[in-house]
């Protein structure tokens, strides 16, 4: 099956835009990127979680929904498709920083949105150890991000795995990213080019050839 609609993920410091970049500059697809930086209440949200966590959740939902809704139209200039988050992922998110009221609303708006979202042909979950997604995001130095606990990443870590080792909406490519780099090493990034040109159908894991 050719791919026409791929998605990369992973928790905050993975390198999923790292890697959708590369893989829409080999394939000549359309980037579709998260905006982090638009969101005017994760400097905030990262300082006082308890306090900022619905507002900054509900802007993400629904920029993420604008955004999708870009998808179904056609592109006259690519055939493909790239993006570096999955829409689903949202509620990994609100079920760790929502408190239960917070959550039965957000849970009935998302239910109404998710009904107009396509699902991709593959999603890549790049799968990190926390120390390992610590030091990424340390390394990259963004300064709303420098609050960011230990905690908070294991917490999302584990929320993540949970959530793919249940998810069945696409073909799923679960890619060990302590083994990997990318961006140093471009053997590693030829290597999964590779993994795409066969017929990848429920859940496969990617390892890496050493």
């Amino acid at each position: 099956m050719r791919l026409q609609y791929l998605v990369v993920e992973g928790v905050i410091g993975a390198g999923k835009t790292t890697l959708a970049r590369k893989m829409a500059d080999r394939f000549d697809a359309r980037l579709l990127l998260e905006q982090h930086e638009a969101n005017p209440f994760l400097p905030d949200f990262y300082r006082d979680p308890q306090r900022y966590a619905f507002q900054t959740q509900m802007f993400f939902l629904l920029s993420r929904f604008r955004q999708q809704q870009e998808i179904p139209q056609h592109d006259l200039f690519h055939s493909m498709l790239i993006a570096d988050y999955l829409f689903a992922k949202d509620r990994i998110f609100a079920s760790v920083t929502l408190e239960e009221r917070e959550f039965f609303l957000y849970d009935k708006i998302a239910s109404l949105l998710e009904r107009e979202i396509i699902a991709p042909d593959l999603v890549i979950y790049l799968q990190s150890s926390t120390d390992r997604l610590m030091a990424n995001i340390r390394k990259r130095g963004r300064s709303y991000e420098k609050p960011i606990t230990e905690d908070y990443i294991r917490t999302l870590n584990e929320a993540y795995n949970q959530f793919f080792f249940n998810y069945k909406a696409s073909p799923l490519l679960v890619v060990n990213m302590n083994e990997i780099d990318f961006v140093a090493n471009e053997e590693d990034f030829e290597d999964l080019m590779q993994q795409l040109e066969r017929p990848i159908s429920g859940v496969q894991y990617y390892s890496p050839k050493k």
